[in-house]
């Protein structure tokens, strides 16, 4: 559903962790299971990792969300989650530089929060937005955040579960 204020709980959608496909762990609703996980996985829970790099699986993967053939692509058919310099420079367009800019963005980004790598738990419901890019920086990958205090881009662990969304090429 799109988004009619930037707190609007139908709009919030599902929190992914990076790399994974739709396979139910990305419902707030979701168990946990510890991590990481060593590929093929079968879980649809949520996976925990508190261990440096905090990745959900076990090796990691550079190649999960590379385009619209990327392997666990959570975009529908002919999508693709956005590079790191694609969401900055819709957050550059944006009408201001925090949460009422995202809501008013053709992306119109809520404040759906996050799952936290290490525990599972949901964070900042209601005062933190973030973003997935494809977009992978050494260990980490590049994410949009935004909240009260401003918004911009920054790299972060791939075990957090948070918004995607799919722009078409």
């Amino acid at each position: 559903a799109q988004a009619s204020s930037s707190t609007d709980a139908d709009a919030y959608g599902s929190l992914f962790q990076w790399g994974r496909g739709a396979d139910g762990h990305e419902f707030t609703t979701s168990g946990n299971t510890a991590g990481p996980i060593l590929g093929p996985w079968t879980s649809t829970n949520f996976i925990t990792n508190s261990t440096a790099p905090a990745d959900w699986r076990t090796p990691q993967d550079v190649n999960l969300w590379q385009g619209v053939n990327g392997t666990n692509n959570p975009c529908p058919i002919g999508y693709r989650v956005p590079t790191v310099t694609e969401l900055n420079n819709q957050r550059l367009s944006w009408s201001s530089n925090n949460p009422t800019g995202a809501l008013a963005s053709p992306l119109k980004l809520p404040l759906a929060g996050r799952f936290i790598y290490n525990t599972g738990l949901l964070f900042g419901v209601g005062t933190y937005g973030y973003c997935w890019s494809h977009t992978v920086s050494s260990a980490n990958v590049g994410w949009l955040s935004f909240s009260g205090g401003g918004a911009g881009t920054a790299n972060n662990r791939r075990a957090d579960g948070v918004s995607v969304r799919c722009l078409k090429d």
